[in-house]
């Protein structure tokens, strides 16, 4: 670790009397003033009289750089330093460990690299430790386990040891942190078995531990936390089931677990969580019906369902429901006519698509603001009333109840922007509409169709579906095609309509236009997502930054695949990684800036393989508003494998494990 040097201590360090208060230890005010130098902070704390003088403007609770003191013995300690978002960068140099008392350490959102080194575990009074979003490498130090009074492993947004790029397994030694509240180590790198010891932390109230390459079944010792409230588990290597002891978990306001591998999960556990205001079990390999008793979960917010086996019907005890504002069901089982008394006062979005559901559309689901996606199912939207007024932005489809006619060999389209021709003459169709939560929109032409499902919670800029930039795109001759694109939090598919059948080259582009690559921590994203096209994977865990060498730069990855039943799938999915705050909360999903798909003339037709894909899709998107003008929409597609179950699996390939 850096030993600092070559430094003349500012401070006079004798003791004596400021103003009526006790003078900081002499080895702490050196210490200081030798960490400000070390990272370049002299314009932003020039300290240059004892840092713990009553009513010093650093240390303000909202001050940063912060530097606060305990002046409570006959010398004063510092016990609080935070240097926050300021982009310091180097290792952590030893003389940190000089300020023995300190019990709040933030320095999370900067660029600090090398590991942590051991001595860390000289803090033994810290209670609120911050590295998250940092460049630290190497494995989590054991000895952060003698930091025993440790109440929260965070501190502000930073969570943590969050983002990081650690190596190794958690140390066991964690599970002495028996008086933590609060621990967050997602994005952070770690690998291998969660350590049984962490059934110690029974003051445990929040675990956020996605995006980590943890392996073997969800411990069923988290059931034993039962102070818990908030436990995020997404886009890991864990295997189900999901333990039925989680059950004793009634205090859970937010449980967030997804993309399981291994044996097929119940809801039965579910039982007396009636707190939950956030409750995602997404791609869980969600088995069986959908139990009556969430309809008791009064306080949910959000429910995603979405992406697994359920079957049965959708209950009827989801009227009950009040709070409820968004609810996926999509890609599962279910059967069965739409319950038109699902639809509360304060529903702003249903995905139910991809279900064999059947009926009619329940006429009560034309409420003003609502997004609606039945893509993928037999539900019949044409017994609503011409007069019936929607957002424009809302679209769709012109009321065909058949499919588009085989006429087209290509489409191309410009996602999240406007009418374009590429430097080679290619014709890109805006795609600019603005939508929702559970959306769906086809093009004017009615070649192809785009449809959202997700929402991005926390996010401070509110629910945006497309991103722009007005910076150059490097690496092409057509920037303009790369400032825009659509992104999502959980599902975005594109489709072609009414193509010829054959073979059909795939070309996608990308820029990273979201997430930096600047000198700074707002640089230290990390955008994950997968890609399949016609139900198979063609990517996974696809990142474009990397691949692209940076943000703001042009990346075209080219596919082939078979047309056989008028119809390309392209399916962009979040399955949990990467990471979701950087550079604001809400920072992650699939980003797409522009599709061009076009016939192969090799005469390659197609394979007694791609035969055994046919299907429909079925689809309505609407949001009513009144002065506004009506739009229907109605289109097939569903894919259906030759050898599939008679009750119809809708989801061949992907994203389901």
């Amino acid at each position: 670790m850096p030993k600092i040097s070559n430094f003349t201590v500012q401070i006079s360090t004798f003791a004596h009397v400021v103003f009526g208060q006790q003078t900081t230890d002499p080895n702490e005010v050196d210490a200081l003033n030798r960490l400000i130098n070390y990272w370049n902070l002299r314009d932003k704390l020039n300290i240059t009289n004892d840092p713990c003088i009553q009513n010093a403007t650093w240390a303000n609770e909202k001050a940063n750089p912060r530097v606060a003191c305990d002046c409570s013995g006959n010398t004063c300690h510092i016990t609080h330093l935070k240097i926050y978002a300021l982009d310091i960068s180097g290792e952590i140099p030893s003389e940190l460990f000089v300020l023995k008392e300190l019990m709040d350490l933030n320095l999370g959102q900067n660029l600090l690299n090398g590991s942590i080194p051991a001595e860390i575990e000289q803090l033994s009074n810290m209670q609120y430790l911050s590295l998250g979003i940092n460049n630290f490498t190497g494995p989590v130090p054991p000895e952060l386990g003698n930091l025993t009074k440790l109440i929260v492993l965070l501190s502000t947004i930073s969570k943590s040891f969050s983002s990081n790029n650690f190596i190794g397994s958690l140390p066991t030694s964690l599970g002495k942190l028996t008086s933590l509240q609060e621990l967050y180590f997602d994005s952070s790198g770690v690998s291998g078995p969660i350590p049984q010891e962490l059934a110690n932390l029974k003051s445990l109230q929040i675990l956020w531990a996605s995006d980590n390459l943890f392996t073997g079944k969800l411990p069923d010792f988290f059931g034993t936390l039962t102070e818990l409230r908030t436990l995020r588990f997404q886009g890991t290597l864990l295997e189900g089931p999901i333990p039925s002891s989680f059950s004793a978990l009634s205090k859970l306001e937010d449980l967030r677990i997804g993309d399981l591998s291994g044996e097929d999960s119940s809801l039965e556990f579910l039982r007396d969580q009636t707190n939950l205001s956030i409750l995602i079990l997404r791609n869980c390999l969600l088995s069986r019906q959908i139990p009556d008793q969430l309809g008791d979960f009064s306080n949910l917010k959000e429910l995603d369902l979405s992406f697994n086996k359920l079957s049965g019907q959708i209950p009827n005890s989801f009227q009950d429901l009040a709070s409820l504002q968004y609810l996926y069901l999509g890609s599962n089982n279910l059967s069965g006519q739409l319950p038109g008394n699902i639809i509360g006062p304060n529903l702003i979005a249903i995905d139910v698509s991809f279900n064999p559901l059947s009926g009619i559309l329940p006429q009560n689901f034309l409420k003003v603001g609502l997004s609606i996606n039945v893509v993928g199912t037999s539900i019949n939207p044409n017994n609503l009333q011409d007069q019936v007024f929607w957002t424009f932005e809302e679209f769709v489809l012109h009321n065909s109840s058949s499919k588009p006619t085989s006429i087209a060999e290509s489409f191309s389209v410009k996602c999240g922007g406007t009418d374009q021709t590429s430097a080679s003459g290619v014709r890109y169709e805006g795609d600019f509409e603005s939508m929702g939560a559970a959306s769906l929109f086809t093009s004017s032409e009615n070649l192809w169709a785009v449809s959202n499902t997700g929402n991005f919670i926390s996010n401070p800029n509110g629910p945006q579906y497309r991103v722009e930039t007005g910076s150059q795109i490097s690496g092409t001759l057509d920037s303009e095609l790369y400032k825009t694109a659509r992104i999502s939090p959980s599902s975005l598919r594109y489709y072609g309509l009414g193509l010829k059948n054959g073979r059909y080259s795939v070309e996608l582009h990308f820029a990273e236009i979201g997430m930096d690559d600047s000198q700074s921590w707002k640089g230290l994203g990390r955008r994950l997502f997968d890609i399949y096209i016609q139900g198979e994977v063609v990517l996974k865990d696809f990142n474009i930054k990397q691949e692209a060498g940076g943000s703001k730069k042009a990346l075209i990855k080219k596919f082939d695949a078979n047309v056989t039943n008028t119809i390309m799938d392209i399916h962009f999915f979040w399955a949990g990684k990467g990471t979701c705050c950087i550079p604001y909360q809400g920072t992650y999903g699939p980003l797409v800036s522009a599709i061009h798909v076009s016939q192969v003339s090799d005469g390659t037709g197609s394979s007694e393989r791609d035969k055994k894909r046919v299907g429909k899709l079925v689809g309505v998107s609407v949001a009513c508003v009144a002065g506004l003008v009506i739009i229907s929409s109605v289109f097939y597609l569903w894919w259906i494998k030759k050898d599939s179950p008679k009750h119809m699996r809708i989801y061949t390939d992907s994203p389901r494990k």
